[in-house]
């Protein structure tokens, strides 16, 4: 989910993406994707957060997100695995849903940006918690890695 991947390398899997096109890419809003299948794995990098609360997007709508999410759980096969990564202080309202429960994961790691030239380590919640998102460069300076199990 988000065209994030192909950035980086060469991708042969399915990319849905609203917005960006590219060669290979389902342009469809992940909320509403429907492909008449289920999938063993979805992945999405530093994309979700987007939803509803892009930079520009007047009037923001933050609970596209949850509508997101239980759209990728009913895309989600049995014994299939979601895997996201969402930079915290991007968007509150998603960072508060996590923490009341509405979003929830089977598993979390934590990631900490320690320098300016974006390196990272793995950290604990208490650690990246309150981690602001720095609009400055812009870029989060803590990460959730979180897995949903099917």
């Amino acid at each position: 989910m988000g065209n994030v991947l192909s950035h980086y390398g060469a991708v042969a899997h399915e990319v849905v993406d609203k917005y960006e096109e590219a060669p290979g890419v389902v342009n469809e809003d992940i909320c509403t994707f429907d492909p008449g299948k289920q999938y063993d794995l979805i992945v999405s990098i530093s994309t979700l957060e987007h939803l509803g609360w892009g930079w520009a997007q007047t009037p923001k709508e933050p609970e596209e997100i949850l509508k997101a999410f239980e759209n990728l759980r009913r895309l989600l096969a049995p014994g299939g695995n979601l895997v996201v990564s969402l930079p915290l202080g991007f968007n509150t309202a998603m960072d508060q849903w996590i923490e009341e429960g509405k979003i929830s994961f089977t598993r979390c790691r934590y990631l900490k940006r320690v320098s300016t030239s974006n390196e990272w380590r793995e950290a604990d919640w208490e650690e990246v918690r309150a981690a602001p998102h720095d609009h400055w460069l812009p870029t989060a300076t803590g990460l959730r890695v979180g897995t949903i199990e099917g």
